[in-house]
C-alpha cells in the first residue's frame, strides 16, 4: 500500500512566530499537550522549529524563540511518501518534521506516527539484499 505523508501528519499543527517568548512556548506546549511547534514568517513559511528540549536548556521566559529555535526547519512534501521523512528524521536526529505545500505548513509529521504506520502493518519495508553466494577470489 503507498501511503503519503498526507495521510500520516497532523493537520491542525499550531505554529508560532519567531517573536513569541520562551515563556509563551512553555505555556503552550503544557496546554496543548505537543512537544514541537513549528516557526513560521508571515506567509506561513517555515523557519525552524521550537521542541520540549529547547526549553530544557533554561532560556529565560523572556527570550524570544528565535534565539534558540532550531533552524532552517526541515520539510517534507505533502505527497512524499514516509521513507523520506524517516530519513531526515534519522539523517538529522530529529522527531518531528515539519509538511508542505507550496512553501506553507501545513501539518507535521512524527517518529510516532511513522511508529504507528508500522505497527499497523501499513507500510512494509523491502527485504534487505541477500549476500552473495560467490566466494570472494583469494590470491
Amino acid at each position: 500500500m503507498n501511503v503519503t505523508i498526507e495521510e500520516l501528519m497532523t493537520t491542525q499543527v499550531m505554529t508560532i512566530t519567531k517573536h513569541v517568548t520562551a515563556g509563551h512556548v512553555a505555556d503552550l506546549m503544557r496546554e496543548h499537550k505537543v512537544s514541537a511547534l513549528p516557526v513560521v514568517g508571515p506567509d506561513d513559511e517555515p523557519l525552524g522549529m521550537v521542541t520540549s528540549s529547547d526549553l530544557l536548556a533554561g532560556h529565560p521566559d523572556a527570550a524570544p524563540v528565535s534565539s534558540f529555535m532550531s533552524a532552517p526547519a526541515y520539510t517534507v512534501p505533502l505527497n512524499e511518501g514516509p521513507h523520506v521523512a524517516a530519513r531526515i528524521m534519522r539523517n538529522h536526529r530529529l522527531h518531528h518534521v515539519v509538511v508542505v505545500d507550496d512553501h506553507k505548513v501545513v501539518g507535521i509529521v512524527s517518529a510516532y506516527d511513522l511508529l504507528r504506520l508500522v505497527e499497523d502493518h501499513r507500510y512494509v519495508a523491502k527485504q534487505a539484499p541477500t549476500p552473495s553466494r560467490k566466494q570472494p577470489n583469494r590470491r
